[in-house]
């Protein structure tokens, strides 16, 4: 090997060297854990035994079967299943109107601007100083009767200081800021969801409530025509004066029932107004009745390991878990020396502002090294590491009750198909059998109170037949917002925040 390649290669050695010790100077080492994304739970399903691909089916109004698909996806306007444009157009409306959602919107913009404000800590701080004082020396030398006149003193200058992130502190503080914008992010999402679920949740229940309300009203018009009838037959001495004021005491149970109903339908509707960020006083035109809502007839089920994906409180769980990783380094560098580089220029002068004056200048490092504080930083740093944990206990946690919620509601829309099978074949039942009670007592076959008893079974069976075909499709929205909602094919929020600070410490700062 000759004198000029082993030249060469001593440079490049001695360039390595110096471009490694800039590249230390600049962005140094992080301490602290690097934070890495929890992996999926190791189950391939959410219930103990499987599901039934599809439901059962029942020839009534939200009696059809349901296939269940594994792995499919989820639309991000997932109530438009239902097929109700009433429905549609109020989700959106309260998607625009919301105050919940204007208020995250906002905290969402403010966790940008904080992580933007944080990032200036990468950058050198300039200072601009200027001062003009009257001064005056206060003492003459000694053996002269001197006097000093006052005089005016001008000052300005400027200064830089520049604080090196050795040990990454800076730069893991600007992580925390990122995993706190990325949970109000997905505090945002879990907002849309709630509200949409929310809506489409009211909507149903209106229309349930006003099934039953129906259902009451027809029992009423039932027990109405019973006692004009017994009433007849007692004016002819055909029935007991029993017979009348027991059908009386069965009319007017039936209509007892109605105002607590009529009561709860004002109150669903005060909800919707509220999710729709309007006031009681408001009008709102929308009417939903359970025969204008379509049930839909596939149903997703997401895989599980995609669910710690789709779901925005585990992804803001997990934000608060990379935020509290991040705070364990920004506890470990401050215990650590610091180093700044601080310079200033300027120029001091005595009597006009634009006098002669002198220039003054200055230039050069600072180590700070924490020696005593009384165990705080160790303490702080100790604090951070049991958030850490917390933060992990509360992540787990999480993810726990996100898949108790996809196999509730699973199970849920299973045994609701039976449900509604059971109910409508009851409701038939009852049905056939107060006819028939109907002409057997006025045959005098049977008693008054076998006849009393089959209205009320009839009563009973046809709000229950009702409940369960709401039930029915609420617990299909309840599966849409356990799965996530779809909020992935959305674009409306969530967009990354723009950097401020150059390549290299964007480099640095991963």
């Amino acid at each position: 090997m000759n004198r000029t390649t082993s030249g060469i290669r001593r440079r490049r050695r001695t360039l390595s060297t110096a471009a490694g010790a800039a590249v230390f100077v600049l962005g140094g080492c992080a301490v602290g854990p690097n934070f890495a994304r929890p992996k999926p739970p190791p189950v391939s399903g959410y219930t103990p035994h499987p599901l039934r691909a599809v439901t059962v089916a029942t020839d009534v109004h939200g009696g059809a079967a349901q296939r269940f698909v594994r792995g499919m996806d989820i639309p991000g306007a997932w109530w438009e299943l239902f097929h109700s444009s009433p429905l549609d157009a109020l989700v959106r409306h309260a998607l625009e109107a919301n105050p919940t959602l204007a208020a995250a919107q906002a905290t969402l913009r403010e966790a940008e601007a904080q992580l933007r404000a944080g990032e200036s800590a990468l950058f050198p701080t300039l200072t601009a100083n200027a001062s003009t004082s009257q001064e005056r020396v206060s003492t003459a030398p000694e053996g002269t009767n001197v006097a000093f006149p006052a005089f005016t003193l001008n000052t300005a200058s400027l200064s830089v200081s520049y604080v090196f992130d050795l040990w990454g502190g800076t730069r893991r503080g600007i992580e925390a800021l990122r995993a706190e914008r990325q949970f109000q992010r997905f505090e945002l999402e879990a907002s849309y969801l709630t509200i949409s679920s929310n809506v489409v949740t009211a909507a149903i229940n209106e229309a349930a409530l006003r099934g039953e309300i129906a259902a009451t009203q027809e029992i009423i018009g039932i027990e109405t025509q019973e006692v004009a009838g017994l009433e007849r037959e007692f004016n002819i001495g055909a029935a007991a004066d029993t017979a009348v004021l027991a059908q009386r005491a069965a009319l007017a149970q039936a209509q007892a029932q109605l105002p607590p109903l009529q009561k709860q339908l004002a109150q669903q509707r005060n909800q919707l107004r509220a999710f729709l960020g309007a006031f009681p006083s408001e009008t709102l035109g929308t009417r939903f009745v359970l025969s204008s809502l379509e049930l839909p007839q596939t149903l997703p089920v997401s895989l599980p390991s995609r669910l710690v994906e789709q779901r925005p409180d585990i992804r803001a769980s997990e934000a608060l878990l990379h935020q509290a990783s991040a705070e364990i380094g920004v506890a470990t560098a401050n215990m650590l020396p610091q180093l700044t580089l601080s310079g200033s220029y300027g120029t001091e002068g005595v009597g006009g502002l634009f006098g002669p004056a002198l220039a003054v200048w200055s230039v050069g490092p600072g180590l700070t090294q924490p020696l005593f504080e009384g165990g705080k930083l160790y303490e702080q740093r100790r604090a951070a590491i049991e958030a850490y944990r917390v933060a992990a206990a509360q992540y787990r946690q999480t993810v726990i009750t996100a898949f108790q919620n996809v196999a509730d509601a699973l199970r849920a829309l299973e045994t609701d198909a039976e449900t509604v099978r059971a109910q409508a074949g009851a409701e038939a039942a009852a049905a056939q059998s107060l006819d028939a009670s109907r002409r057997q007592f006025h045959l005098g076959a049977i008693s008054y109170l076998s006849l009393l008893t089959a209205e009320q079974t009839y009563q009973q069976a046809r709000l229950s037949l009702v409940e369960a075909q709401a039930t029915r499709f609420s617990d299909t929205a309840a599966l849409f917002e356990a799965l996530g909602g779809g909020w992935w094919h959305r674009a409306d929020v969530g967009q990354a925040p723009r950097s401020r600070y150059p390549p290299i410490f964007d480099t640095l700062a991963r």
